[in-house]
């Protein structure tokens, strides 16, 4: 991991240069003395690093947060207790956040997994190789646009492809109407385009597969070695070695740059109302079927299905949609399940302290 100072340029060490702004100045109002507001740059297990006015420190947060299992992500504005005195310095709250970026959590964990805070755009980055996905670049959408921040697909490498124009054409036929950027980071070629977008006090993500070029993009946008690349295998076109955790960088321009690994799993989470905009064609041509729980598998007087027979629809997006809402529900439930648990887990608690107390009152009644 890069230090944190070569992370955030010593000129921007004000809160204002990496968003800071009225709505979180009144939420620190309330806070006196030794407290200081600050910005989670990096978050490791058990330490955040953290720009304060004037400083960076490495700091961890209360037992109160620990105990009540509240953990900081990068991009999230903090209250610190910073007391030289005591040398007391510890993250006790998190601010309230305007954007939260997530998904559902990897493997057979349940629940949400928050990746960032505060966003302001997210960069969707891929390629127009091995990379490029349609299904992909859906459920980034998906998670981005369900977080409240704005989506901008990257087609990097396009210096590496004579078909952009027909990538993009496909994006927007299977995607609907989103922004999408032709570039090519190593080159330095397209690189303007984005300008409009890395303004001060605005904080942009860069999302995408491993090997993509987001840390490449990152570093010629900072004009240094910031973040750490590696050389791309030929077999399947990903990166030896690229970003491990999620870092918050910082451009002259006074916008903030986070870099994220690269994600293989893309658990949707609770985007249910975004599957229903991002499908909304299927949902309006769906009204015209005869049964209101058509399937459009085998129904009579399926609309659906005629208009994939009309060719108004593909094959391929309506199957992705009926993929999509199976998952959103079964990550709905999963979450439920989870949240069972831990009820039962607190209840037992409650019982077995509940029973404890009565034995030493019965015991007491009998010295």
């Amino acid at each position: 991991m890069q230090n944190s100072s070569d992370l955030i340029d010593s000129s921007l060490l004000s809160l204002q240069n990496l968003g800071w702004d009225e709505t979180w100045e009144f939420q620190f109002s309330p806070y006196k003395g030794p407290y200081v507001p600050g910005r989670v740059i990096t978050a490791q297990k058990t330490r955040y690093e953290v720009v304060i006015p004037g400083d960076i420190l490495s700091v961890p947060i209360s037992g109160a947060m620990k105990a009540k299992k509240i953990f900081p992500v990068v991009g999230d504005f903090v209250v610190i207790l910073n007391d030289p005195t005591s040398a007391s310095r510890m993250i006790v709250s998190i601010l309230g956040r305007k954007t939260c970026l997530s998904r559902g959590g990897a493997g057979e964990s349940a629940g949400e997994q928050i990746l960032a805070a505060n966003i302001n755009t997210a960069f969707i980055v891929t390629d127009p190789g091995l990379d490029f996905s349609i299904p992909r670049l859906e459920r980034y959408l998906l998670i981005v646009r369900s977080s409240g921040a704005e989506p901008i697909i990257i087609l990097n490498k396009s210096d590496t492809s004579d078909e952009i124009t027909t990538k993009i054409e496909k994006i927007h036929d299977e995607l609907g109407t989103i922004s999408v950027i032709a570039l090519s980071a190593l080159t330095n070629t397209g690189l303007d385009q984005l300008n409009p977008f890395l303004t001060p006090g605005k904080t942009v993500i860069f999302l995408g597969s491993s090997g993509v070029g987001k840390s490449t993009l990152i570093n010629t946008l900072t004009g240094s070695s910031l973040q750490k690349t590696g050389e791309i295998r030929e077999d399947d076109g990903k990166g030896r070695h690229t970003t491990t955790v999620r870092h918050l960088v910082t451009l002259r321009s006074g916008c903030c740059l986070i870099d994220t690994p690269g994600m293989r799993e893309i658990r949707i989470w609770t985007a249910e109302n975004q599957i229903n905009e991002a499908f909304d064609d299927i949902i309006q041509i769906a009204q015209g079927c005869r049964f209101s729980d058509c399937l459009h598998e085998q129904e009579p007087g399926c609309a659906v299905r005629s208009a994939i027979e009309g060719e108004q629809i593909s094959p391929d997006r309506l199957e992705r949609y009926k993929k999509l809402l199976k998952e959103a529900a079964f990550e709905r439930g999963k979450a439920e399940i989870g949240l069972k648990r831990f009820e039962k887990i607190r209840y037992k608690g409650i019982s077995e302290l509940g029973k404890e107390y009565r034995e030493k009152k019965k015991w007491n009644a009998h010295r």
